[in-house]
């Protein structure tokens, strides 16, 4: 299997060396799309100190089904529409969260053009369950 591989790289080095430049161009771009991603263990710091609030992103069964405490709740298809209930907490860093990290850099990325502070949890409640951290029901 590793024979073909390098036999197929030898002799079609142009399209190897294309996938890999669009292989990092798109690394690169998800990297910078979502902004500041956080660790559960940042996360937990940020809100222990009062400098952030999570927003949870997630549709309402699977909130209701464990959240983080605290956690504020507008579902990803909802953010643009209900932004204005965020102001009252413009002073602090909006967390997103979602299930894995698939809407929360598009939400965050809006959040800041919008004038928030914004940063994901990186990997979402799936990795904040992962490092066996609670979720309230």
């Amino acid at each position: 299997m590793l024979a073909n591989l390098i036999e197929f790289v030898t002799t079609h080095y142009v399209l190897s060396a294309m996938f890999l430049s669009l292989l990092a161009l798109l690394a690169f771009t998800e990297a910078r799309k979502g902004g500041q991603s956080l660790s559960s263990r940042e996360l937990t710091a940020l809100i222990n100190s009062e400098q952030g609030l999570i927003l949870d992103v997630r549709g309402q069964k699977d909130f209701s089904a464990g959240h983080i405490v605290g956690a504020l709740h507008i579902p990803y298809e909802k953010v643009a529409s209900r932004i204005a209930e965020l102001e009252k907490h413009k002073a602090k860093t909006l967390i997103v969260v979602d299930a894995m990290g698939q809407h929360a850099g598009a939400v965050s990325r809006d959040l800041k053009k919008a004038g928030y502070k914004a940063a994901k949890l990186s990997g979402g409640i799936a990795s904040w369950r992962g490092d066996n951290l609670p979720l309230v029901k």
